[in-house]
């Protein structure tokens, strides 16, 4: 038995030391203290005093405060990986958590910019080379955001002779690492980019004007004002991963090599896109380069 405060900063060590992205643990953490405050306006202080009825009665007050079902289930989500982590650690001998599920929700179909789009937003930055070689990538290699961030300029393979390159996606917060072809539009993009790039000791491929590593939202604010400069709606970052998946399918390209590219861990994650393409596209577009 242990006091949920003192469990509740156990959690966040164990997540810290799983190497858990700061986002992760910073969202899970706001989650756990928020259960924690609920439980102890019911008097409820320690692990073992929980049970199935106080965990609904906490998923119900959030629905009573119209947090949105998504939100609900990642809370939901956050509860079950914290019971979990008591479990485990024998802090409690049943856990509670395994008694109560997910809300149901639709998952809304993935953002597909159009060729339209797509041009627009490269247009709309091509005087900036720095966003310009950001979009590049993301748009024609379908990397993660997280993994964009973390390149440095030696996970930049580019041979001029052949014209040809690839990027060293390397392993994090659960993500495998991997290779991932660039063509020659990224290759361009990249090397007009690195011939502006600061002189710093920095080894992040994309920094700022002073040299430091461009954070996360850095980049989302700055393709977000680009979206809008070239009127292109209801779009964030993650949607040119996407597009480059989606548009991918469309051409043919095998599902197997689309999944080893951006990194999914199951071929079905891939696979939920197909249904997405045949309703919502109907031109067919040429993908090898966008």
């Amino acid at each position: 038995m242990i006091e949920l405060k003192e469990a509740h900063k156990k959690f966040v060590e164990h997540l810290t030391e799983k190497d858990r992205s700061q986002a992760t643990i910073l969202a899970y953490g706001k989650d756990i203290e928020q259960l924690i405050e609920f439980l102890e306006n019911l008097s409820k202080t320690r692990t073992t005093h929980i049970n199935k009825n106080d965990l609904q009665a906490f998923m119900a007050k959030l629905e009573k405060e119209n947090y949105t079902t998504k939100s609900i289930s990642r809370k939901t989500n956050s509860t079950k990986t914290f019971f979990r982590f008591l479990e485990l650690n024998e802090y409690i001998t049943d856990n509670p958590a395994n008694l109560i599920s997910h809300p149901k929700f639709d998952t809304p179909a993935p953002r597909i910019l159009s060729k339209i789009e797509y041009r627009a937003l490269r247009d709309s930055c091509r005087e900036d080379p720095r966003i310009a070689a950001i979009v590049e990538i993301l748009l024609q290699t379908g990397i993660r955001i997280g993994e964009l961030r973390n390149l440095r300029v030696e996970d930049v393979i580019i041979d001029k002779t052949k014209n040809s390159g690839e990027l060293i996606i390397q392993p994090s917060h659960g993500h495998e690492g991997r290779n991932v072809p660039l063509n020659k539009s990224v290759i361009k993009s990249i090397s007009e980019y690195l011939k502006i790039r600061p002189n710093t000791k920095e080894e992040t491929l994309f920094v700022t004007k002073t040299g430091k590593p461009l954070l996360i939202r850095n980049i989302r604010s700055a393709i977000d004002r680009y979206f809008s400069k070239a009127g292109v709606k209801n779009a964030k970052v993650n949607d040119l991963r996407h597009t480059f998946i989606a548009h991918h399918l469309m051409k043919g390209t095998s599902l197997i090599l689309i999944s080893k590219i951006v990194g999914h861990k199951r071929l079905s994650t891939t696979e939920k896109y197909l249904e997405h393409v045949r309703t919502a596209y109907k031109e067919t577009f040429k993908l090898e380069e966008l």
